[in-house]
């Protein structure tokens, strides 16, 4: 039996413990009795990424942290905020590090090299865990409202996602920050099987029995209609970068990340399919009765 933590006594900080991984992790944890913190603006103590005067409160007490960077780590900056966030943990205490990175993102991939370095140095256990794109986008994200309205259109043809469940990711996370063996490891998380955005949306459209055309446009025209919805410049450069660099083919294999931290495979998409569709989040908005 491998070995538990000792967090009966010290804390698990989850950062973006309120982000689609993190809450999940957070709910796992508080499960199996451990004490957790979670990480963000609005909780308490107050964690900002971009406020070091809040890293001392998060930390105090803690003895693993879970980092999920927001809102990306492949914008500029992000990964020497994540080093220097990791060093003020370890030089206090924290022995246990796992960090949520991107698949094929070079941004993320520079955080990584910064975090493992970062973990030879101090002693920390530090783990990376590389996932690939969220299930959940479609159902938590901004495709949600594409889905529910009944027409996706994103800058992408035929490349194939190994798509992965967040549910999955956050199993993993919890394993990896409670138990030994994992120091300096790098798990790649996939789901079981490789399919297109347009195979992902037509399968949503056949479990709810609607029709949900998906429709190929180009980066320009994406771009421009998330400026016509005002959607937020930073999330506009980093779905920008996402679909320029990182939907070219580069991550269009398999990984067996999931099975070897769980001994299982990974879930695939029709089990959150059928998890989904119950919750109605992808029911078609009803107008309005007048007065």
């Amino acid at each position: 039996m491998t070995a538990i933590v000792d967090v009966q006594k010290r804390t698990v900080l989850v950062t973006g413990g309120t982000g689609k991984t993190g809450r999940r992790v957070v709910q796992r944890l508080q499960a199996q009795c451990i004490p957790v913190r979670i990480g963000a603006r609005n909780a308490g103590p107050g964690f900002d990424w971009n406020d070091p005067e809040s890293w001392a409160r998060a930390v105090d007490g803690v003895s693993a942290v879970y980092l999920s960077y927001s809102p990306d780590l492949a914008l500029p900056g992000a990964a020497e905020t994540v080093e220097a966030f990791a060093r003020f943990a370890a030089e206090r205490g924290v022995r246990r590090l796992v960090l949520l990175s991107g698949r094929g993102e070079e941004g993320a991939r520079h955080a990584e090299e910064l975090f493992m370095a970062l973990g030879e140095e101090t002693g920390a256990a530090c783990t990376v865990l590389r996932a690939s794109w969220f299930f959940q986008n479609f159902s938590e994200s901004f495709l949600a409202e594409a889905v529910q309205a009944g027409h996706v259109a994103l800058p992408v043809g035929a490349m194939r996602e190994p798509f992965i469940d967040a549910e999955d990711i956050a199993e993993v996370a919890v394993r990896v920050l409670t138990q030994e063996g994992h120091a300096g490891k790098r798990y790649e998380l996939t789901g079981p099987r490789l399919f297109t955005f347009a195979e992902a949306v037509e399968a949503i459209a056949r479990a709810t029995g609607r029709d949900i055309p998906f429709q190929e446009i180009s980066i320009e025209d994406f771009i421009s209609g998330l400026e016509a919805e005002e959607v937020p410049q930073p999330f506009i450069v980093l779905l920008e970068e996402l679909f320029k660099q990182v939907f070219d083919g580069r991550n269009e294999y398999l990984s067996n990340g999931v099975e070897d931290v769980l001994g299982r495979p990974p879930r695939d998409f029709s089990s959150y399919l059928g998890v989904t569709v119950a919750t109605g989040v992808w029911n078609t908005p009803q107008p309005a009765l007048s007065a």
